[in-house]
């Protein structure tokens, strides 16, 4: 059941709105900073070699969809066209993407590339500036929650979405090539969805404006980006007006993903106080809140904002910077609901909680917003995809056991998903990293963040070059120099972290353990000078000249976390990090499961030894603690704990993972995959078990939902193909058997349903087979245990299931 609430008058006003100029700061370009960081380039290099070019192998699906429609539209049979909502929207991702590659620099086949979807995308609009390969095909859009008709079921149709990818891409295609097809493009769209949405077009909705904000947040973004590079007022005032009609015009009313909180629905933008729903569709917001209120000078959006980000930090944010704890919904649960084996965080809400925080530095000019940015940045966001470029997280926990399919069916990265926005949004977003590097206004320099660069800032008049020498973030020591090509005087203005405190970011989430006797220093030319922090930054004013030099020393020791007592899945536990990482533990570290370890007493950190580990793709520090460990007979061992920096897990195979551990030896379990003292059986054993799964999942008593097996452990015979498989179960003495059930698995991959399978039993030391009831059978029915019973009492010790492929 959907409510729908229409106020009976709302007007729009354009003239005699106040304009303010922008934010107070002005970032320094991306493509106006040279980064040459260790830890950054190879990133650059490899987002450029692999990430992108696999990324639009990935996404031609959305290239044979827009191909549907612009085919349709020439009057051409389209057959086998299968509808879907966002597949457009992850190819336009990657095109931004790319786009950004080539302001980085000149690449003629990136450039054909893009120029040939560019006119695929003008191909496939309407004349009157509808794009919607879905509807413009017209098969079936309304089966897969996309409405009867165009703009009908906005809330989930994506339509609003896709096309503000789009925006964004175009615009980043425009400023590397100049070439305005795309562009245009989004126009002639803009001008329609206007029209449609506030004004009224006889083709849709009876002539009636439909006076609905999109249910995925995305085109808010998108039209003040359109505003800033065409100059036109219509797009700022379409950012404003899909903000103001938010949680007025239309309400749904309904649970899951129809609850008014799932697309931040259930109240006015400006009065809503708390982060809620879907955690990207709110980061989305937030940030088109923090831009639309910066262009217009209406404060009721930063004084909102200012409410949600301090709810953020309090009571929802995982020490990764993750948002979004929640399943089903991929979004906030209630204040202080932070699991860690169950969280979902998933990538893209990390992506927006970086946007949403830069927007916040941006505004304020306080440096507690890009510690945020930066945590999300380098823990959550790059543990997204692995250090090759072609493997991706899609949810984000702190706890794995190394076969829990917590990852869209995998228990580690997957090369690809279904629902592909992840992927593509690394794709755009980690090009743009350089850009958050510096900025500046008249009087003030600032240094952001930190990363081994160079670039060129005008200050009052005058050409100065600045360059970071750093091997931040594995090291704390960041020395810059100044260059100007005559003296100036300006403040310079340093970053001195959350982390260099009592806690590792802002909020009142997490506190450390323990203080440290490390200082940050600062350096003018050798000179020790005051380091006096003010907003989170240190000011030096002073007039520069060419070859100036300010050394800013982070120090970065192993540091102990404890968190808030209100979240329930972190009490009597304590995590490691140091700088700006989360530190984790790794089974192929750390000779099995990490969560056998627990920490009795802390250890000493401050004397902790850091070494950098190298594999083939790369490289990444780790360090060594003290702790104890349960042992396979039931006691307890002095141990080392190897640490790696959680953005790094899972790059050398899929094994467990431990954020947060126990201090007590009663919270740490020695085998996760062991079947519970309940469970019937006493020893599971099978003809081959993938180094993925357990067969230990046959008798967990985890009850799976879906035969997708993705939400629970499972036992697989993969990569076996073509032979016959076996599964023996055995009791711990002679049972009555009166039914056995079956939950088969099949994905979208290697795993499939037997073509028959049967069962056999265990008497007197022999198997014979199972007699079944007359009127059962061996079913693979999907989603449901596939239940037989005998065709008499009957008494075994064991069971044996046999399958042939």
């Amino acid at each position: 059941m959907l409510r729908c609430c229409l106020i009976a008058v709302f007007c729009f006003v354009t003239a005699g709105f106040s304009h303010a100029a922008d934010y107070p700061l002005k970032p320094v370009p991306f493509n106006e900073v040279r980064i040459t960081s260790d830890f950054w380039r190879p990133r650059l290099v490899t987002q450029r070699v692999t990430l992108v070019p696999f990324a639009f192998e990935r996404t031609q699906p959305g290239v044979e969809h827009l191909q549907a429609a612009r085919d349709f539209l020439a009057g051409k049979k389209v057959e086998g066209h299968r509808p879907h909502r966002y597949i457009d929207s992850d190819l336009y991702k990657v095109m931004e993407g790319a786009a950004y590659l080539l302001q980085l620099r000149d690449d003629p086949e990136l450039e054909k590339t893009l120029d040939g979807l560019a006119n695929l995308i003008a191909d496939a609009q309407h004349e009157n500036g509808y794009l919607y390969p879905s509807h413009t095909t017209g098969v079936g859009a309304a089966q897969h929650m996309m409405g009867d008709q165009p703009y009908e079921f906005i809330v989930h149709s994506h339509e609003l979405y896709n096309v503000g990818h789009m925006y964004e891409a175009a615009i980043a295609y425009f400023r590397a090539t100049g070439k305005r097809k795309l562009l245009d493009v989004a126009e002639k769209n803009a001008v329609h969805i206007n029209k449609v949405i506030f004004e009224g077009d006889e083709g849709y909705n009876g002539g009636k404006p439909i006076m609905q904000a999109p249910g995925h947040q995305e085109m808010e973004l998108a039209l003040v980006k359109l505003y800033r590079v065409t100059g036109k007022q219509l797009y700022l005032d379409m950012a404003r007006k899909f903000l103001e009609i938010r949680g007025k015009t239309y309400v749904p009313d309904g649970e899951g993903v129809m609850a008014p909180t799932y697309a931040q629905q259930h109240a006015p933008v400006i009065e809503q106080k708390a982060a809620v729903g879907h955690a990207v569709r709110a980061t989305y917001l937030y940030s088109a809140m923090a831009d639309v209120g910066t262009l217009t000078g209406e404060p009721a959006y930063g004084e909102a904002l200012d409410h949600i980000w301090g709810n953020i930090t309090d009571t929802r944010m995982h020490i990764t910077g993750g948002l979004g704890a929640v399943h089903g919904i991929e979004g906030f649960g209630p204040e202080y609901v932070l699991p860690n084996h169950d969280a979902f965080n998933e990538t893209c809400a990390a992506v927006g909680n970086v946007l949403f925080n830069y927007r916040m530095f941006l505004l304020h000019k306080d440096a507690k917003y890009l510690d945020v940015a930066e945590v999300a940045l380098l823990n959550n966001v790059l543990a997204a995809v692995n250090l090759e470029g072609n493997r991706f997280f899609y949810v984000n926990p702190l706890d794995a056991d190394g076969k829990y399919p917590f990852n869209h069916g995998t228990a580690g990265r997957a090369p690809w998903f279904g629902t592909a926005c992840c992927p593509s949004n690394m794709a755009r977003l980690l090009p743009q990293v350089p850009g958050m590097t510096y900025a500046h206004d008249n009087g003030d320099l600032y240094v952001t963040f930190f990363a081994e660069s160079e670039t060129r800032v005008d200050m009052d008049g005058v050409d100065v070059g600045i360059r970071q020498t750093t091997a931040y973030p594995n090291d704390g020591e960041v020395s810059i120099e100044i260059n100007p090509t005559e003296p100036v005087d300006f403040r310079l203005r340093l970053r001195v972290p959350t982390w260099t405190g009592d806690q590792f970011v802002p909020g009142a989430l997490y506190r450390y353990v323990g203080d440290s006797n490390e200082r940050a220093t600062v350096t003018v030319n050798g000179k020790p000078v005051q380091l006096q922090v003010v907003k989170g930054f240190t000011t030096i004013e002073r007039e520069w000249k060419r070859g100036d030099r300010v050394v800013l020393s982070l120090p970065m020791p192993l540091r102990i976390t404890q968190c808030h007592p209100s979240v329930e899945a972190n009490v009597g536990r304590i995590a490691f990090t140091r700088g700006p990482f989360v530190m984790c533990a790794e089974g192929v570290d750390n000779d099995g499961a990490t969560q056998r370890f627990f920490v009795d007493r802390l250890p000493n950190v401050s004397k902790t030894k850091v070494y950098t580990t190298a594999i083939d793709s790369g490289s990444f520090i780790q360090a060594s603690v003290g702790v104890k460990t349960l042992t396979s007979s039931g006691g307890t061992a002095r141990s080392k704990l190897e640490l790696t920096p959680y953005y790094a897990w899972n790059n050398r195979g899929t094994s467990s993972m431990t954020v947060w551990f126990p201090r007590d030896k009663s919270q740490a379990v020695y085998d996760p995959h062991a079947l519970p003292r309940e469970s019937i059986f006493t020893e599971l054993s099978a003809s081959h078990t993938s180094d993925l799964d357990t067969v230990n999942a046959i008798g967990d008593g985890k009850e799976p939902e879906w035969s997708s097996g993705n939400k629970v452990p499972r036992w697989t015979s993969r990569p076996q193909k073509g032979k016959p498989q076996w599964i023996e179960a055995k009791f711990d003495g002679t049972k009555e058997i009166r039914s056995v059930g079956v939950f088969w698995m099949q994905d979208q991959f290697d795993v499939k349903f037997p073509a028959s399978w049967s069962i056999e039993v265990l008497q007197d030391g022999e198997w014979s087979p199972f007699e079944l009831y007359t009127t059962d059978r061996f079913d693979t029915r999907a989603n449901q245990y596939n239940v037989v019973h005998p065709a008499a009492k009957l008494l075994c010790d064991g069971l044996r299931i046999l399958m042939n492929p």
